[in-house]
């Protein structure tokens, strides 16, 4: 027997959802599958790589761990809510285009995610900080060495504002 579906209500980026949903759907697929915010990227699915990070109530969580039924009465941002169509990019992620923090992408949202936590928690975090701030973010390409360069410009920038 199939579970019955249960509503949710959550409020994603700055919109209001109310929704039905699986008993043991993952967050990451109710944001991608359900609400179509395929920024939020599935790597490992155990939680390890840090891909699929979004903010819940303001905490890097992820969203591969978690059921969408866990998020009912959360606000939640992902990538997406850092900047809209057409509105100037977050100065994290100014920072990371001006740094080049990134290369294939893959990794980017949960990193910028986690970033935004830091910054927010760190303002102004030296490189061990940091690197202990995005351990948990994996990155195959990069080297880390740009996006810690981009995390430091970032604090500059949300300095500035």
């Amino acid at each position: 027997m199939i579970p019955p579906e249960i509503a949710i209500t959550v409020r994603v980026n700055e919109r209001d959802y109310v929704e039905r949903v699986a008993p043991r759907l993952l967050l990451s697929d109710f944001l991608r599958h359900q609400l179509g915010l395929t920024g939020t990227h599935v790597g490992c699915e155990h939680g390890v790589c840090g891909a699929c990070t979004v903010l819940l109530d303001g905490a890097a969580v992820r969203s591969c761990l978690l059921l969408a039924v866990q998020a009912d009465g959360a606000r939640i941002t992902t990538v997406e809510g850092l900047a809209r169509d057409g509105e100037p990019l977050h100065p994290v992620q100014e920072a990371f285009r001006e740094m080049h923090g990134l290369q294939c992408g893959f990794c980017t949202p949960g990193v910028l995610l986690s970033a935004v936590e830091l910054l927010r928690d760190t303002p102004h975090p030296d490189d061990a900080t940091i690197r202990r701030g995005l351990a948990g973010n994996l990155c195959r390409c990069t080297g880390y060495q740009n996006i810690v360069r981009a995390v430091r410009r970032a604090a500059e920038l949300l300095d500035r504002r």
